[in-house]
């Protein structure tokens, strides 16, 4: 626990995995400094027998309630167990869900989980992450125009993490790590379908992101340039250079997360892939 925080139960009850409700329960406590919400998730909520369970521990620990759930008599029967002990409780994909019906003047779907369904989108993430983790840290595809988006970067810049969150919206992504005076792969320069983009940071970041990488290895010898500041720098300013000469979109992740990383490089592949369609009926 941290001093000086207010703590206190976020209870999410959904009828699927619950990370929609994490996603917005998170988004709304990081709009609020010195607060810390104690998470209790309740997925696969689909039964009375189960929701009386989850009412009985949000009795015993009172807070917030979010849910998602489609069964109306479930929701109702939440709804009133919240009301009796007077906590606020909310469903948060009612709101969107209305807007959506006016707009589009249609009835919506009755279906628990209904945007986990096993189809073609489904699919193509699960063949993206095969994908990445198959070609991960170097290991670059013999046709690498294969991959949509090629990360190239220096040591500990997030090449893998953001890759994986790539695969995970169905992007064929794989990544190559940068190191001085070892040329860069010729398939990559020659790349002609994939976008490749470097990701950099601070010299200072890097150098203590490295520094806690060898304090967990348990690394005796910690006086080498891997963690010289110095030497990093050298590092960042080849990165910049060899992505300025080949014409490759930088971005900087010093003091971005990699959700914010990764929706930067969705950006810029939008972009080239619509370039990309205009060239094709030129």
């Amino acid at each position: 626990m941290k001093r000086g925080h207010i703590y206190f139960h976020l209870h999410l009850v959904s009828d699927s995995t619950g990370e929609t409700l994490l996603t917005v329960g998170r988004a709304a406590a990081a709009r609020y400094e010195s607060i810390a919400p104690i998470e209790h998730v309740y997925p696969l909520v689909r039964s009375a027998r189960h929701l009386e369970r989850v009412i009985a521990d949000i009795e015993a620990s009172p807070g917030i309630v979010l849910y998602t759930l489609v069964e109306r008599d479930i929701a109702e029967r939440l709804e009133a167990a919240c009301r009796d002990a007077t906590l606020p409780c909310l469903n948060v994909l009612d709101p969107i869900v209305d807007v959506f019906r006016s707009y589009l003047n249609l009835p919506a779907t009755g279906k628990a989980g209904a945007q986990h369904a096993l189809d073609a989108d489904y699919f193509r993430r699960i063949d993206a992450l095969n994908f990445t983790m198959m070609h991960d840290d170097g290991v670059l595809p013999e046709d690498i125009e294969e991959a949509d988006i090629v990360l190239i970067g220096v040591s500990r810049t997030s090449k893998t993490p953001t890759s994986i969150y790539l695969a995970n919206r169905g992007i064929r992504a794989t990544n190559m790590p940068l190191v001085p005076d070892v040329p860069i792969p010729e398939k990559i320069l020659k790349a002609q379908r994939p976008l490749v983009v470097g990701l950099i940071a601070s010299p200072e970041r890097i150098m203590h992101i490295r520094q806690n990488r060898l304090l967990s290895l348990n690394a005796g010898d910690r006086d080498t340039p891997y963690v010289d500041k110095h030497a990093i720098a050298r590092e960042v300013a080849y990165s910049r250079r060899l992505c300025t000469e080949n014409g490759w979109p930088m971005i900087d992740v010093t003091r971005r997360s990699i959700e914010e990383t990764a929706a930067a490089i969705l950006a810029l592949y939008d972009q080239h892939r619509y370039g990309r369609l205009k060239e094709s009926f030129v």
